[in-house]
């Protein structure tokens, strides 16, 4: 096995390669103990027709393996498939990761700017997240590199905390340079992605002071003076993180509708109503985390009246809103026949104004396009009701939607001549937006699969078993956690997959490519009719709005105000527009890069590398190591 890090001589590459060796060494040996073997990247054939409902009636879906590679070492055997011939020289996930976060803050991050300058208003937002929760990753690390059998010295453990601080310092000055005034006047689901941002890094301050910073006795804090009660500093931000989710919260919620099709969130308030998938399942998933996490605010902040008086922790109200907007958009008909989210709805014959009509009043006009992430916002919220209620009928329905998406990447034919025909949301089992075959992805839909791979990841953490939690007896279920955790493991394998097809983008700065799967170096004799061969062309049904903006017609557009809005995010400049062969004549002789079309690589494209490692970091790798 080569283990080989990007380029960086440092500190903490030399404590990330040693650690690494450490870990590999221990695992490995734990593996064997076990008889885990090596595993390869297939294991039979999944059906397509029935995905199992039930927990207890389907323990692991068909034709996936429980046990997943922890190192994806080579890909020989798959003939004809040129992609995984290159770059297969893995370094540990873990390794990978730490890298990949790296990339995408020293390359895309200003500190001057407190954010990341090349990022749009949204999109900043979830990178926020990302980084937030790859650091909940990083502090449980920290806590194996103590408790591992090969633990690291303390000078090694000394850095790497002070690597997660001087992460955690810019997302504290992303706080400051966030364009919070501008996100409030803009659709209801920019204003939700800040609200998931927060409490991301909410969670992460409560995971690392409750891990790493224990509160000491009275008589050691009087002995020692110290007034720090033995929390993290981090702590001081909470109030202020918290008073930006609940304001975006509060703004947002006002997009649930029941003047038509008797619920639901409406997308932009500048537009026709359109009640979409992502606005939806973005209120179900802010509401289930508020009732959960939020600490509660007592700032007036910025009215400074009455009217916003103090929120509290646990507020039931926001468990009312997540219950009845998960039963609005399950029996809204929004799924299409592979059981993915279709985009949203219109409405037949609305016409607004004083003297407007609501037309037929229903739903009933549903725009066929699927995006990845419109099947994975959901997931966390899923997974909050469950924690919520205790209801199994969330996790149920969680785990059968994650087996429709792995079923439509293609995943049952990958190793078959039809691994190149458009399954749904991919190919050959790996995760595709219909936009990166074209290179014609916007911002947007550069950061929608990192977007499924962060909630599938908090979909799948094991679920808590403490049954000292009188109020939620479920949570001391140790059979459905087992259940649960089951399922779970048998995505492992595809997740592995995906973790690599996403690796082979990589160019040689490091940074992650939009189309996974198509290696950053190609052969000299490359042709770009190599890359084309025997792809079939992705669905056109529905509109793509999200790459090509919104139509200028009375279906999208607020009659006489064709121009009320405007999204920075969305299409091409003309010198944008770029083919295969543009990109190969461009570039020839050199070496070509199917990555380099349209916007490239953005800090959008690295996000989802940094999210499909954390997923198999996770929920494949570490859980071998417990």
């Amino acid at each position: 096995m080569i283990i080989r890090f990007l380029g960086r001589e440092s500190t903490r590459a030399q404590f990330v390669f040693y650690s690494s060796l450490c870990l590999l060494f221990c695992v490995s040996t734990f593996a064997i103990l076990r008889g885990a073997g090596a595993m390869t990247l297939h294991n039979g054939q999944t059906e397509q027709q029935q995905t199992p409902r039930s927990l207890k009636d389907a323990h692991v879906l068909e034709g996936f393996s429980q046990r997943a590679p922890l190192i994806i070492q080579n890909a020989e055997g798959r003939a004809g498939d040129k992609s995984f011939e290159y770059r297969n020289a893995y370094p540990s996930t873990y390794a990978a990761l730490l890298d990949a976060l790296e990339v995408m803050e020293s390359h895309f991050f200003e500190v001057s700017h407190g954010t990341w300058p090349q990022a749009i208003d949204w999109t900043a937002a979830v990178m926020g997240t990302q980084v937030s929760a790859t650091l909940e990753a990083m502090t449980e690390y920290t806590r194996s590199i103590v408790q591992n059998p090969c633990p690291a010295s303390p000078e090694e453990a000394l850095n790497h905390e002070n690597l997660i601080n001087r992460y955690f310092t810019q997302i504290t000055s992303f706080y400051f340079g966030e364009n919070a005034f501008s996100l409030r006047n803009q659709a209801y689901d920019d204003m939700f992605w800040v609200v998931l941002g927060w409490l991301e890094s909410i969670k992460f301050i409560n995971l690392h002071s409750a891990l790493h910073y224990t509160p000491c006795n009275s008589a050691q804090s009087q002995h020692r003076n110290d007034r720090s009660n033995g929390t993290w500093y981090a702590h001081q931000f909470i109030p202020q993180f918290a008073h930006r989710a609940r304001l975006f919260y509060d703004l947002a919620s006002r997009g649930w509708d029941k003047s038509l099709c008797g619920g639901g969130m409406v997308w932009n308030p500048y537009l026709v109503p359109y009640k979409n998938a992502i606005t939806n399942e973005l209120f179900i998933a802010a509401s289930v985390r508020m009732y959960l996490s939020f600490p509660g605010d007592s700032n007036a902040s910025p009215y400074n009246t009455d009217s916003m008086p103090p929120a509290k922790a646990h507020d039931i109200r926001y468990l009312d809103n997540a219950e009845e907007a998960y039963r609005w958009l399950k029996g809204s008909g929004m799924r299409n026949a592979q059981g993915l989210y279709t985009d949203g709805f219109h409405i037949s014959g609305w016409r607004d104004g004083q003297n407007g009509s609501n037309g037929t009043g229903n739903c009933d006009l549903r725009d066929e396009k699927v995006y990845t992430y419109n099947q994975g916002v959901l997931l966390s919220g899923l997974r909050g009701l469950w924690e919520a209620t205790g209801s199994i009928e969330y996790l149920e329905d969680g785990h059968e939607l994650v087996r429709r998406v792995i079923i439509a990447t293609g995943w049952e034919n990958r190793d078959t001549d039809y691994r190149w025909r458009w399954a749904g949301l991919g190919r050959n089992g790996i995760m595709e937006e219909s936009c990166d075959w074209s290179g014609t992805c916007s911002q947007n839909a550069q950061t929608f699969k990192g977007i499924f791979f962060h909630h599938l990841t908090i979909f799948c953490a094991p679920l808590p078993t403490n049954d000292e939690d009188k109020d939620r007896p479920w949570l001391g279920d140790e059979d459905t956690a087992q259940l649960h955790q089951q399922s779970c493991n048998g995505y492992g394998e595809w997740i592995g997959h995906n973790a690599f097809a996403a690796y082979l983008t990589r160019d040689d700065n490091g940074e992650f490519g939009e189309w996974w799967g198509r290696p950053s170096q190609q052969s000299d004799d490359y042709s770009p009719d190599d890359e084309k061969e025997g792809l079939e062309v992705p669905s056109d049904e529905g509109t793509d709005y999200r790459n090509e903006g919104v139509p200028r017609n009375e279906i999208w557009r607020l009659q006489g105000d064709d121009n009320s809005y405007e999204s920075d995010d969305t299409g091409l400049d003309e010198g944008q527009r770029n083919t295969w062969s543009d990109v190969y004549a461009r570039k020839a002789p050199q070496r070509c890069d199917i990555n380099d079309r349209g916007r490239g690589r953005t800090v959008e494209t690295q996000s989802g590398g940094v999210a499909v490692l954390r997923a198999l970091w996770r929920l494949v790798e570490s859980r071998l190591e417990r």
